[in-house]
């Protein structure tokens, strides 16, 4: 039998060609590919793929739920109490994993057509170019995410057209597989400009600057540190290394990038009405005028606990001015162990972690410990909410993330302690302790990343690339003392038990 979720892809492509019906899978190259406006459609339509409800969430499942960051709510479903659990004996039919493998791959089709479709087209080439590069940062982006939960996974490097080519192998290895991504980086690098200022739901120059950087301290850190299958890819630590810090260098000490930088209010950063803001290099594309999920988002109802029904008025930062919120669905709850852990005076926990909620007048109506069952995210806020609908979105690439991604793979520069040190700074906090040396400078920036990026989908890809996935307390509580039996899920069932080329 063929693979299940790449014959759905084929079958859409199919369909899709008969030009009578609005086209919805992927394009051919003689019904569509004619003009400008269907090669930037075809574009839009790769990012589409990512808004979808169950691939957005699972950012979240995936990125924090199952680490001590947050905790799930006590009706949650089945499958986020699984991976919150690391119940690993359920993971090949978890939803949220299967979800997020099947839009991996919508995604990696279109961007296929695309890549081989558009610089073929008559068009303007600067235009040409720049919707083949974003088709390239978004094949990577998706392998990217794909061989960090998953490990080997099938490749396609080409349209799925035929139920024949649905059935795809597995990556021969670790280093062909990240080969792809990193040539697919260099190849959007080549391609994109970067732009006068950010455009939410799309990418640029550093954009696929930022991710080659990503990618490349992954994988220094996963060998450097023993990570098992990582510590036997065939590439250099240090080369790895320098290769992150050059990349991310293009983003943070590069005088011709203007567009992105550091926002020095912290609040700002997360303030909806400004998702163009400096900090912002890849966010995803959502407003609360969409008609369907995915258009909009619902993703502060996650984070905010059920209240009383009804608006909720929270606090800015540490004026008296409020902003009406709903209250939620207490889906992504704070751990209060991490909550704890914040040092004390840091403006991301007394700012963003929210542990009151106020009426109209001022008055504290709801409080932590007390009616309110706990401090939650207020990353996620849209105080122009229309019912459930809202204009919030996951944040996929800030600067700062960039930022410390930089400071970890040069080691303790003059450049590196400077970007740390603004992210404290702006944090309330003090400066990191000079001259450390390139380990302990390593580890401190890893602890700065866990509470810059909290709530935003990254904690557990910083566990499992340094060797501490472990150390999570649902996996001690089960007897786990190293990550060899968990540095990847294992690739959903529907996809293994339909595709014989999955061994």
């Amino acid at each position: 039998m063929k693979n299940k979720i790449a014959f759905i892809l084929a079958a859409l492509c199919l369909v899709a060609c008969n030009l009578e019906e609005k086209p919805y899978g992927f394009y051919s190259e003689g019904s569509f590919y004619r003009t400008e406006a269907d090669a930037q459609a075809a574009t839009m339509y790769i990012y589409d793929a990512i808004n979808y409800i169950e691939y957005s969430r699972a950012i979240v499942f995936l990125g924090g739920m199952n680490t001590d960051e947050l905790d799930p709510k006590g009706d949650a479903t089945q499958s986020t109490k699984d991976l919150d659990a690391w119940s690993m004996n359920n993971f090949r039919s978890n939803v949220t994993l299967g979800n997020f493998f099947k839009f991996s791959y919508i995604t990696i089709n279109r961007a296929n057509a695309v890549i081989e479709n558009v610089p073929k087209m008559s068009i303007d080439e600067g235009n040409k170019s720049r919707f083949t590069g974003e088709a390239y940062f978004m094949r990577a982006y998706s392998y990217f995410n794909l061989a960090r939960n998953f490990g080997r996974v099938p490749i396609h490097m080409s349209v799925v057209s035929t139920i024949d080519d649905t059935a795809a192998g597995l990556a021969s290895s670790l280093d062909e597989l990240w080969g792809y991504i990193i040539a697919d980086l260099e190849e959007a690098i080549r391609l994109l400009p970067y732009y006068n200022k950010p455009e939410p739901g799309r990418v640029d120059k550093a954009a696929a600057q930022g991710l080659l950087a990503k990618a490349c301290l992954y994988l220094a850190s996963a060998k450097e540190y023993g990570v098992p299958q990582y510590k036997d890819m065939s590439f250099d630590v240090e080369a790895y290394y320098a290769k992150a810090a050059e990349a991310a260098a293009g983003v943070v000490d590069n005088p011709s990038q203007t567009t992105y930088g550091f926002d020095p209010d912290l609040m700002h950063i997360y303030d909806v009405e400004y998702p163009d803001g400096p900090e912002h290099i890849f966010i995803m594309s959502m407003d609360r005028s969409g008609e369907n999920e995915g258009q909009y988002s619902k993703i502060s109802k996650m984070y905010i606990p059920y209240i009383a029904g009804g608006t909720v008025y929270l606090k800015q930062g540490d004026t008296d001015v409020l902003i009406p919120t709903h209250d939620g669905w207490s889906e992504y709850r704070t751990n209060i162990g991490f909550y704890n852990s914040f040092e004390a005076g840091d403006l991301r926990k007394d700012w963003l972690i929210c542990k009151e909620v106020y009426d109209a007048d001022g008055n504290v109506s709801a409080a932590y410990p007390g009616s309110m069952t706990y401090p939650f995210c207020r990353k996620f806020i849209d105080p122009g909410f229309v019912g459930d609908k809202t204009s919030t979105k996951p944040f996929l690439m800030r600067y700062s993330d960039i930022a410390l991604t930089y400071a970890e793979a040069a080691g303790p520069t003059d450049k590196a302690y400077a970007l740390v040190n603004y992210i404290r700074s702006r944090a309330g906090l003090s400066e990191l302790t000079p001259g450390l040396d390139k380990a302990a400078f390593r580890r401190a920036v890893i602890i700065e990343r866990v509470y810059e990026l909290s709530f935003e989908g990254n904690i557990t890809y910083d566990l499992r690339r340094t060797g501490r996935l472990h150390t999570v307390t649902a996996l001690a509580e089960q007897g786990i003392t190293s990550d060899q039996d968990i540095v990847f899920y294992p690739i959903p069932s529907i996809e293994t038990d339909l595709n014989p080329n999955i061994k």
